[in-house]
């Protein structure tokens, strides 16, 4: 009877090792090989920054390779879907932006993923304000008013690029036109940077661009800034004041980042990497960088995240309804 039960106290000792859930093995095993971090745009752009800054941090924490890839197109589909369609083992990332995880569904007839039931929410990472800026060779308006009645009186001159369908910059565009009641043509581009360089050399007079990406030139005189799509002034731009504030009440739009995995992946392993980019802002210098992009490090719970990308969903899915743009 005692061996019976001595034996069977053993058995029991064992079984939870014996059921341990894969996640929890999987996870434990995390890392086991090198990392892939997908930015959806091309290089040079504030989203591709992003990732690389948070590149050595991420690899000195994991001690493993970080691997930036930028695979750009379709306003950000092409790399985001990459993303939703991997293994989800927590070895590919998405730096995930507003434009493909919650523009898009609706800018779009369809998309090869869906940004709510494809990804598990890892952690956001910025909040940017954007800004309306022109080409002062081209655009001689100096505030919003002055700048609204050139447009509306010679329309034909008035163009806005973007970083490609989709992005904030793209819906914020639209959004001034429909607010303002101009009708200036949009002329996407593969990624924020190759618009500002057309911006800056005069082939196109209008951007409603991310402040952290086109605040060197500004800081130059390259381009003029007009006023701020966000609610409250950039800290980075303290001098130039809003677009509701100027005339246009209620204007609020800002575009946003962060990190995503596909759905799937086992949640030990998405607590991990969020617990990697919480310890990497914390980093003062780290910081220091980022805000000279022009957002705060956000950081956070993958809860957060996941409740920004819902809510985004259908705000912004309204907004893109109520102005009639479509990318198709």
């Amino acid at each position: 009877m005692l061996k019976k039960t001595l034996l069977a106290l053993a058995c029991a000792a064992t079984l939870p090792a014996a059921i341990l859930p894969a996640s929890a093995i999987a996870a434990d095993a995390y890392p086991s090989k090198p990392i892939r971090f997908i930015v959806p745009y091309p290089p040079g752009g504030p989203t591709d920054l992003m990732a690389r800054l948070l590149q050595v941090s991420m690899q000195k924490q994991l001690g493993v390779s970080v691997v930036v890839e930028n695979k750009a197109g379709a306003g950000g589909n092409i790399g985001s879907d990459q993303v939703a369609k991997s293994e989800p083992d927590g070895h590919t990332l998405l730096l995930a932006a507003s434009g493909p995880m919650a523009v898009n569904p609706t800018l779009y007839k369809a998309l090869p993923f869906n940004p709510v039931k494809d990804f598990a929410p890892v952690v956001q990472i910025s909040a940017f304000p954007m800004v309306l800026e022109v080409n002062p060779n081209v655009v001689k308006a100096t505030d919003l008013k002055s700048f609204i009645a050139a447009a509306k009186a010679k329309p034909e001159l008035f163009s806005f690029a973007s970083a490609g369908s989709g992005t904030p910059q793209h819906l914020a565009g639209e959004m001034f036109n429909r607010a303002a009641g101009t009708t200036m043509q949009h002329v996407p581009y593969k990624g924020a940077g190759p618009a500002l360089n057309d911006l800056v050399g005069g082939q196109v007079p209008v951007m409603l661009d991310i402040v952290g990406s086109s605040l060197q030139y500004i800081k130059a005189g390259r381009l003029r800034p007009i006023a701020v799509t966000t609610a409250q002034r950039s800290a980075a731009l303290p001098d130039v004041p809003t677009l509701a504030e100027s005339g246009l009440p209620g204007f609020d739009m800002s575009g946003w980042h962060g990190i995503a995995v596909a759905a799937g992946t086992p949640r030990p392993i998405v607590d991990r990497l969020n617990q990697v980019v919480n310890t990497a802002f914390a980093d003062p210098e780290l910081r220091a960088r980022w805000e000279a992009l022009g957002t705060p490090a956000v950081g956070g719970t993958p809860e957060q995240f996941e409740k920004l990308i819902k809510s985004e969903n259908v705000r912004l899915g309204a907004v893109v309804k109520a102005s009639g743009a479509t990318a198709d």
